[in-house]
């Protein structure tokens, strides 16, 4: 009799194309949200002996003409001071300044001393290494 015989199992792999998918979307989209101002364009100085450093907690984008932006907001000078100041712990907070090679290096000590006056002991500047 056909009507008893055991049938055999079937793997469906639809319901596991469907998770595949949705942890690849997923992980892109986390990937997205590691990178620093993506949205942020700048000329880096280039030097020989750039060194990787661990993410940075704030990055002061220092433009040509001398303005400031972090996370794609405009600020002066006494803004930036004032939004470091507002962090929770100041002494450890690691900023990088991201300066174009065309920026002037009065702008970026003035960006220095906003951060020192906040209480920022950790300032790094970013730089592209050169390519041989």
């Amino acid at each position: 009799m056909k009507y008893f015989e055991a049938r055999k199992a079937r793997i469906e792999i639809i319901p596991m194309i469907d998770i595949m998918f949705f942890l690849l979307v997923f992980f892109i989209m986390i990937t997205l949200h590691m990178i620093p101002n993506a949205g942020l364009r700048s000329q880096l100085p280039s030097s020989a002996t750039a060194q990787a450093l661990p993410p940075p907690q704030v990055t002061v984008t220092l433009a040509t003409d001398g303005s400031l932006s972090v996370d794609g907001r405009t600020l002066s000078l006494a803004q930036l001071t004032t939004l470091l100041a507002a962090r929770t712990d100041v002494a450890h907070t690691v900023v990088t300044i991201a300066g174009s090679k065309q920026a002037q290096i009065q702008h970026l000590v003035s960006v220095m001393d906003a951060c020192r006056a906040a209480g920022v002991s950790q300032i790094a500047l970013a730089a592209q290494p050169v390519a041989n």
